[in-house]
């Protein structure tokens, strides 16, 4: 009786919205970085951004909850949702700690940072616009590995100039939570990255 029932196509429909809606903030997120002014209102713009991408969570996992018959796993709906709405929070975490600390100037390597960050979640919104081609999903999951891993190396050398340099402890602390924050931005959408490779396994 299930196999007879249709299958609640919107959830692909949900995940693009989402998807969309995390680059967006992450290029939103760049800009802030390349062109450094209007600090709060910018930081403002993608809280904003980040409150929409709770609602589409919520109502990913309210339609998730009313539905019979998934086209994927609940379970695996339910984990990619999240996954999708924990990038978000973290690109949103980087605009505010820059704002919060009342930085005076960014580093080209937050700059890279958040450039890695807008490429990795271009990758996303290209997995999720084949959500339902499995087959083609294989090489932007790559690609989000390989920036993921590249954020990573520019993170570390980026802590290793700060203390390097003779600089203001409290200058060092502030660098080395903002680097931190932006690169595990990049870890984020390194588990959306696996919850897909997941799906993949199961339904191919």
């Amino acid at each position: 009786m299930v196999r007879l029932l249709p299958r609640e196509e919107v959830f692909f429909t949900l995940f693009n919205e989402s998807a969309q809606n995390i680059l967006e903030a992450a290029r939103k997120l760049q800009v802030f970085l390349d062109d450094f002014r209007d600090v709060a209102k910018r930081a403002e713009e993608i809280k904003a951004l980040e409150d929409k991408g709770d609602d589409l969570t919520h109502g990913i996992i309210d339609r998730l909850n009313r539905t019979f018959v998934a086209p994927l796993d609940r379970e695996d709906i339910f984990d990619l949702a999240k996954q999708l709405d924990d990038v978000i929070d973290w690109i949103e975490a980087s605009s505010s700690r820059i704002a919060v600390y009342h930085v005076a100037e960014i580093t080209p390597e937050a700059r890279e940072l958040a450039h890695i960050i807008v490429h990795a979640c271009e990758a996303i919104v290209e997995a999720m616009a084949n959500l339902k081609r499995l087959d083609r999903v294989t090489g932007h999951l790559h690609e989000i590995n390989r920036l993921e891993n590249l954020a990573d190396h520019v993170q570390r050398d980026a802590i290793a100039k700060l203390f390097a340099m003779d600089g203001n402890p409290i200058e060092v602390i502030k660098w080395k939570e903002i680097y931190e924050t932006l690169e595990e931005a990049t870890d984020q959408c390194e588990h959306v990255a696996h919850v897909l490779e997941s799906i993949h396994a199961k339904n191919m």
